[in-house]
Parts: C-alpha cells; structure tokens; sequence
C-alpha cells in the first residue's frame, strides 16, 4: 500500500480511535489473497483489555463502512480489520510509551550511552531512570527508542 492510500486510511480511522478514547499507535495495510488486511494498533493510559479492542473495532468498522458509502479506499476492495494493542517488544518513542512504562524496567541510550534503568517518572520533558542505584534524568531528544526488559520472577 502506498503512502498516499495509508495516510487516506489514517484520516479515516485516526478521528475514530481517538473519539473512542484511544491513541492509535500503528496501522499498517497489506495484501492477503485477494484481500486487503488492515491491521490497528491502540493503546491508552492503564492499557487496553479486550472489551477495549472490541469497542475499537466496531468504531473502525463503521468509520471505514461510511467512507466506503463515498467511494473510500475499500470501496472496491474487500478487506480484514485486525485491532491490537501493541506488544511488550515496541520501541518506546512518544512521552506516552514511556509514561505508560513507568515502573518496568527499559534499556535504552542516552546520548551515545547505553543505559539499563527502571522508569522512575515521565513528563512532558524527559524521564527519570533508576540506574545502578542513582537516578538518571534525560530529555526526550537525549533518549534512543526504549524497549522494555522481560523480567522473570
């Protein structure tokens, strides 16, 4: 799918999500056979259960259905909705993820350091990291993408 036809499908979905009371973090759209699948990623503060994904789905289903009845891009074109949210393995890049992340464990750079820290805070500005018994503050154009560390208890 070109850039042209996601961003038509993002103006599309995005006021939708959003409406619903969600961030949409990812959409991708691939050919299935002779099918389209359009893939959704959301999230929310407190994370999203599956009466979330449903609520999400139907809010999607009916934004594309009435762009459809106006020549949308799947007018012509059957095509699959998949709603998600996403998994542990996204970077954290937007002051959301990591807000949402507050208390897990991260590695992630600042700067060109490589830093293993748990999420102490996160504001608007930055994030507090407790790394090796300290705390670590860095802005968010100091930090890499995050990713959060799978911890076994």
């Amino acid at each position: 799918m070109g850039s042209e036809q996601r961003a038509e499908v993002e103006s599309i979905l995005d006021p939708a999500v959003s409406a619903a009371g969600f961030d949409l973090e990812g959409l991708t759209v691939t050919k299935a056979g002779r099918r389209l699948l359009v893939r959704v990623l959301v999230d929310k503060d407190g994370g999203i259960s599956l009466d979330d994904v449903a609520v999400v789905s139907k809010a999607c289903s009916k934004a594309l259905d009435e762009s459809d009845s106006t020549g949308g891009p799947f007018a012509d074109t059957p095509y699959t909705l998949e709603v998600s949210s996403p998994g542990v393995d996204r970077p954290l890049t937007e002051p959301r993820h990591w807000r949402r992340n507050i208390g897990r464990l991260v590695a992630v750079n600042i700067g060109e350091e490589p830093v293993k820290g748990r999420i102490a805070d996160a504001s608007e500005r930055g994030i507090e990291l407790e790394a090796d018994g300290a705390r670590r503050s860095a802005t968010y154009a100091e930090l890499g993408p995050g990713k959060v560390q799978i911890e076994l208890r």
